[in-house]
């Protein structure tokens, strides 16, 4: 019988130093997902108002986004917090492009008319 629980002793010793070497085998830990493919952000102004109303979109930090804005007058496209800006035509689009690196909640409007078209929550 001593034999025996020496034995299992053996085993066990053996597999809590494995367990040991593993965990302090100073492998790098996994790198965090890499942020997908662009994200594009559409919106539409028409008759003095965002159709569908004013939106929190969630983007995540380190991603590429295109904000794509169809109005039916003309005006700056101003994204607050990166300060990007970009003209609209009556009737037409405007596109603004940019990498999400900081981190927080940014409004996009049609900076003349101080119209909210809809908030960015970069995270």
């Amino acid at each position: 019988m001593g034999h025996q629980l020496r034995r299992w002793g053996l085993v066990v010793a053996a597999g809590l130093i494995a367990l040991i070497v593993a965990a302090c085998s100073g492998a790098p830990p996994a790198a965090p997902a890499a942020p997908g493919p662009e994200q594009v952000v559409q919106i539409s102004y028409v008759g003095g108002a965002v159709q569908g109303g004013v939106s929190r979109t969630p983007v995540q930090l380190g991603r590429k986004v295109r904000l794509v804005v169809t109005s039916d007058v003309a005006d700056e496209i101003h994204v607050h917090g990166y300060d990007l800006k970009t003209d609209v035509p009556a009737h037409g689009t405007g596109t603004v492009e940019f990498l999400a690196d900081q981190s927080g909640v940014f409004e996009v409007e049609l900076e003349s008319r101080g119209a909210q078209l809809a908030q960015l929550e970069v995270r």
